[in-house]
């Protein structure tokens, strides 16, 4: 190709900078025939309309196409226009549109897959934003579902692929509508060679694809290549025809890609996107934000990184690409940011109308706010699509955050919610709608799964909405504080760590909003301070959970002297050690006689220590004399963990006497440390099903392994079914039975989670961790003890599944020789049950419910003669009615019925309104059980016309009695705890209806 030739200048439009950055035509992007894309005719189109409308902006910033003739400025308030100017420069943008044409994100994507399918690329699906991946939370690159193909770890399956893949990026999530280009969820466009083709034909087919299908200007694009990748240069330069002014070469921090510390690594190559070629090519910095925005990258995956740093060649070279679609939409629809285009702008725009707000005419604080509104509606929706629902750890917590910041922002903007749809006043399903419509070409399951994402979305903002008004009020009390404090001092305002904790730990104030709000006022806050005061919370809660008291009476640390203790518990059960130190409650002593409880800390122990969810080892401590005689014994019942190190065992001296400095044997009881590894065991099993049948974004939320069962805690919003549990249960059964051997290995953190260990979200682990693997099953970091062999865990059963919080479950489940224990006991139950019934065991369940339906027969007959005997009584005192009014005479009966039910006494007040007629109140109590009151008040039409209601007037007189309610305005009930205030409770009831009746009727 020749060496391309600049113009001298951009083309100008009416004397102005070009509306558009490239000349175009009718004809530049013809849509295919049978293109699902017809919505976006400039002329139809609502998402062109929101174009209209601030195209209309930039030819005069005082006026925007709205509908009939009016302007909707910032926060709702209109002026005036003519129809006339609105439509002369609507003409004028329509002629333009003869020569400028606008196209659609979904064609874009579109013409992307069929460019690189006619070069025998096969287009497959985008995977789900959770990845099969546990090295990495979220799917955040287009090249993540083919990684283990880079990686060699499984064999190709296609020569070449192109994929429109979903993605998620959360770690610069505060540059969300501050810049022209940053998102939380983007889709990258990509192709990809595996060991097929490498750069010559992936650098000439980006070139052709941005220069000839999209139609980009060539004396607008610039590239950058890896500094010593003079291959590629060539390969811009000599073949494609890229002057060299347009070529730069960059270093390692930006243009060679590398998968870790070592494996698959190779130079890349970029193109870039010049907005501003006015500005000419000297000193030109492709980073500048301003001018450039990159939007293709090429990765030559060519080397190997070795251990000792050095590249040598791959013998399958590979080829990786994104393009990022928001990207490539901004420059071909000619918009200032990604945000406005198609892809996103209709997203804003509803949430405009929600807030009463013009886009265009909005200032750029306020702008801001909705571009996050957005942006972070489009991730959040794809998210919950995908399974991931909000929660406290690892991706729910991603969604969790995404949401607070979308309610906040559209609180801050005035959107309020409509309760229509029973949406309770949520605002976020309201605009995720529009998310919903918009994604049939990105992902077709969003639709079908929309009632769920609307039901989550408005879940989790009515429960947000709560928190923020509780602490917004303080919030902006502590910052008022912040502020003058810093004017009297002279000193930059900032929030202390102590009052951001503060909102965060009593509150449950997000300490993220806390910094956004604050750095809104120009208020910085203390985060070291917030780290030091949730290290505290973090310390005392440990040491209220251990009690163990590591200081003597005058202050010395008992532990100065004392050296961690040593764990050989992984290979044996016993050893020799020494006591080191001994404690009776909490203070150090030198010796301990028989019948004391003694906290112990030995040099070395095989005892496990409570910790990731496994209790403690139970055994005892040996003391021998001479000839091996044994002179004391300590039985242990508890180990607990100190400062990291120290192991201290808590029992009881059962024999002799112990002193500091003995040698001790320490056994650990063998029969209940096997029942612990096999429940520990089978809670991974356990992890691994539940990923393998419910949701890979099922992640663990705390555990207890036992010597009796097992509990195990679960990020998930719904309830599992019996079938789902029955298959969990057959699913680890069957590899309990596969008798596979475990695998138990120490190796670095990074090493362990590039083979794939799952690692609890927010744990902290040292430098070399302990790798649990059921190979095939399951791949953990886990310090706890564990059975060798599948086999030895015998059976799994499942107790019990239950919620235990909002949007977190608990199983709880036996094995091994606990499971046997639960057996035996339900099968001594059964056979009382079928002694008691006289009934086999086969028969129990048919007898059961023959014994219910005689009883609910039987209650119906009691509640029935209960309502009888209260109606009886309700005649019985009807002649008891008296009459209050002047202009009016209204019946009225205040009584009590003794020990009448809350139904019955219902009845009984129905019955009585009916036999005093029209108009007429009653109002009654009864004590039906101990510490327990009903009230009711029913009143007649004519008695809630003169503006007296039943529900009103109940609540206030039975808080009198310890409780309170309410109802409709002719019928009401209440409850109470203290029958000892019913006479005077009645009796303030007799005289407000009297005072109120008389002052109506006077």
């Amino acid at each position: 190709m020749a060496a391309l030739k600049l113009p001298h200048s951009p083309r100008l439009i009416q004397g102005r900078q070009p509306l558009v950055p490239f000349p175009a035509s009718t004809m530049l992007f013809p849509k295919p025939p049978s293109s699902p894309l017809s919505n976006y005719s400039f002329a139809t189109s609502s998402v062109n309309a929101g174009f209209l409308t601030r195209t209309l902006a930039l030819f005069s910033p005082g006026i925007v196409a709205c509908k009939s003739s009016s302007l909707i400025g910032v926060r709702g308030n209109q002026s005036r226009i003519r129809s006339a100017s609105v439509q002369r420069v609507a003409e004028e943008l329509m002629e333009d549109q003869s020569k400028y044409s606008l196209f659609s994100g979904d064609s874009i994507r579109q013409r992307f897959l069929d460019f690189y399918a006619s070069r025998d690329h096969k287009i497959l699906p985008s995977a789900s934003l959770v990845p099969d991946d546990p090295t990495v939370l979220l799917t955040i690159a287009g090249m993540l579902p083919f990684k283990p193909i880079f990686l060699g770890k499984i064999p190709r399956q296609v020569p070449r692929a192109t994929t429109a893949q979903r993605c998620i990026r959360t770690n610069d999530v505060e540059n969300v509508g501050r810049t022209a280009r940053h998102h939380t969820f983007f889709e990258m466009l990509g192709n990809f060679s595996f060991g097929d083709y490498f750069k010559k034909e992936a650098i000439q087919w980006s070139w052709e694809l941005s220069t000839k299908e999209f139609q980009l200007p060539p004396e607008r694009l610039w590239i950058s290549v890896y500094e010593d990748d003079d291959e590629a240069f060539e390969i811009w330069h000599k073949e494609v025809g890229v002057p060299v002014d347009h070529i730069k070469r960059m270093g390692a921090d930006d243009n060679f890609w590398m998968s870790g510390a070592t494996g698959p690594c190779g130079p890349c190559s970029e193109i870039y996107y010049d907005f501003h070629p006015e500005r000419g090519t000297a000193d030109v910095d492709l980073g500048d934000d301003t001018r450039f925005i990159e939007f293709y990258n090429l990765v030559f995956m060519e080397y190997n990184k070795k251990d000792d740093g050095t590249l040598e060649p791959l013998k399958q070279k590979n080829i990786d690409t994104g393009l990022g679609l928001e990207r490539m939409a901004r420059i071909l629809q000619k918009v200032p940011n990604n945000y406005e285009t198609d892809l996103i702008y209709p997203i804003i725009e509803k949430a405009s109308a929600l807030a009463n707000i013009s886009y265009p005419l909005a200032d750029e604080q306020t702008k801001l706010k909705l571009k996050v509104v957005g942006d972070h509606l489009r991730a959040i929706v794809y998210l919950i699509s995908d399974g991931v629902l909000p929660s406290n750890i690892g991706r729910g917590y991603v969604v969790r955050r995404l949401i607070r910041r979308v309610v906040r922002a559209g609180r801050s903007l005035g959107i309020k919610g409509e309760r229509r749809d029973n949406l309770e006043g949520a605002v976020l399903p309201i605009i995720a709608e529009k998310v919903i419509e918009l994604s049939t070409h990105i992902d077709p399951d969003v639709k079908i799964k929309a009632p769920r994402i609307l039901e989550e979305l408005k879940k989790e903002e009515l429960n947000f909405v709560q928190t923020l008004e509780r602490g917004e009020t303080l919030l902006e009390k502590m910052l008022a504080d912040a502020s003058s404090n810093a004017e009297k001092s002279g000193t930059v305002p900032c929030l202390s760590g102590k009052d951001a904790f503060l909102l965060y730990d009593t509150f449950g104030f997000p300490v993220e909003l806390t910094t956004e709000i604050a750095e809104e006022q120009g208020i910085t806050v203390d985060m070291n301070g917030f780290d030091i005061e949730m290290e505290n919370q973090r310390r005392l809660s440990r040491a209220a959970h251990n009690v163990v008291k590591l200081a003597v009476e005058d202050g010395t640390n008992l532990t100065n002297n004392i050296n961690k203790t040593e764990f050989v518990g992984y290979d044996t059960l016993s050893t020799q050690a020494v006591v080191e130190s001994l404690m009776v409650n909490g203070s150090p002593v030198i010796q301990v006689s028989e019948g004391n409880d003694i906290e112990v800390l030995l040099n070395k122990t095989p005892f496990y220590a409570e910790s990731g969810g496994q209790i403690g080892d139970h055994g005892f401590l040996y003391v021998t004399g001479g000839e091996k005689q044994q002179t004391a014994v300590v039985e242990i019942k508890d180990v607990q963990k100190s400062l990291g190190d120290l192991f201290i065992h808590k029992g009881t001296i059962k024999e002799g006497v112990l002193e500091v400095g003995r040698e001790v044997e320490a056994a650990v009881d063998a029969k209940l440390r096997q029942r612990a590894k096999v429940h520990h065991t089978a809670t991974h099993l356990l992890q691994a099903a539940l990923k393998k049948l419910i949701s890979q974004e099922i992640s663990q939320a705390g555990s207890l392994v036992a010597f009796d069962r097992l509990r195990f805690d679960f990020n998930y919003g719904h309830a599992l079914t019996d079938t789902q549990i029955e298959e969990i249960e057959q699913l680890i059964n069957g590899w309990i039975e596969a008798s596979t051997s475990l695998k138990t290995k120490v190796m670095p953190l990074n090493d362990a989670k590039e083979a794939g260990a799952i690692a609890m979200f927010g744990e902290k682990y040292g430098e070399q961790v302990r790798v649990v693997e059921v190979p095939g099953v399951s791949m953990e970091l886990c310090g706890g003890t564990h059975v060798s062999n599948t086999s030895e865990i015998r059976v799994f059963k499942i107790i019990s599944e239950q919620g235990i919080a909002s949007g977190v479950r608990r199983i709880e489940a036996v094995a091994g020789e606990a499971f046997i224990e639960y057996i035996n006991v339900r099968e001594s139950q059964m056979k009382n049950l079928c002694s008691m019934l006289k009934v086999k065991a086969e028969e129990v369940t048919t007898r059961v419910e023959k014994l219910l339906e005689e009883l609910r027969m039987s209650r119906t007959e009691v509640a029935n003669l209960r309502t009888k005997a209260a109606e009886y009584k309700a005649l019985m005192i009807a002649n008891k009615a008296f009459e209050v009014g002047t202009s009016q005479t209204i019946r009225v009966l205040v009584e009590s019925l003794d020990d009448v039910d809350a139904d019955s006494l219902k009845a009984a007040a129905e019955n009585l309104i009916d036999t005093l007629q029209d108009p007429a109140a009653v109002i009654l109590g009864s004590c039906p059980d101990e510490g327990k009151v009903s009230l009711v008040a029913a009143f007649t039409p004519a008695v809630v016309d003169l503006g007296i209601q039943a529900g009103k007037f109940i609540g206030p007189i039975a808080k009198l009695c310890g409780g309170g309610g309410g109802g409709r305005p002719n019928f009401a009930q209440a409850g109470g705890r203290k029958p000892e205030n019913l006479p005077s409770a009645l009796e303030k009831a007799r005289e407000d209806i009297i005072s109120i009746l008389s002052q109506k009727t006077s």
